[in-house]
């Protein structure tokens, strides 16, 4: 293992995608967490083989939080549309393939929902996040949110990632990608969870729990 810091608000994000650290770095850092990804100490990606959000999350947690020795928050979302019985659901990061990339993933979805009636396209974001605090902790930290909209007929706006520029919004009438950063952060799925973590955490940490 390799050297790791000993702060006490040093929080291991057990990803590697660059979107959901720049999301989760701009709400924690200015409550005083430092956010770093696991790939700072070069740890293998856990394997996701739980078949739900919940389970993949606390997976994911339980493995970085064993390889860095620091609290590790794992986040597991996807989309989850109702015309498809869930689908992409757990899947979404590869729902096109294992190499599948935004583009692909979104071209998928497209195909798979071709001739789908507008109301007929609603769907949600989901995701779950899972604390760990230490290798052993038997009652990790839940926070779960949900985001409903509907998927769009041909990608709008160029912001955000994942399935962002197809999923419209009602409440704002337009796309997530279409969305100013802080406004995303605080109205979605991930926001949601984080909201709710963050009130675990204080208990959690602040009261020394």
């Amino acid at each position: 293992m390799a050297d790791a810091p000993t702060a006490r608000r040093t929080l291991v994000l057990a990803s590697g995608n660059a979107g959901k650290l720049s999301e989760l770095s701009a709400m924690l850092e200015p409550l005083g967490w430092r956010v770093r990804p696991q790939g700072e100490w070069r740890i293998d990606e856990a394997v996701e083989d739980g078949l739900s959000f919940i389970e993949n999350a606390v997976i994911k947690a339980r493995h970085a939080v064993r390889c860095t020795g620091l609290p590790a928050l794992g986040d597991d979302s996807g989309l989850v549309v109702d015309a498809l019985g869930g689908e992409p659901g757990i899947y979404s990061s590869r729902y096109a393939g294992e190499a599948a990339d935004d583009e692909a993933n979104n071209a998928k979805l497209l195909q798979a929902l071709a001739g789908v009636q507008r109301e007929a396209r609603g769907a949600h974001f989901y995701c779950a996040m899972a604390l760990m605090r230490h290798a052993n902790d038997p009652a990790p930290l839940l926070a779960t949110g949900r985001w409903r909209g509907r998927i769009l007929d041909a990608p709008s706006g160029s912001g955000g990632f994942g399935y962002d520029p197809l999923f419209w919004v009602p409440e704002q009438r337009c796309s997530s990608a279409q969305l100013p950063a802080a406004l995303k952060n605080r109205l979605s799925h991930r926001g949601q969870a984080l909201a709710a973590m963050l009130r675990h955490i204080e208990n959690a940490f602040e009261t020394g729990g």
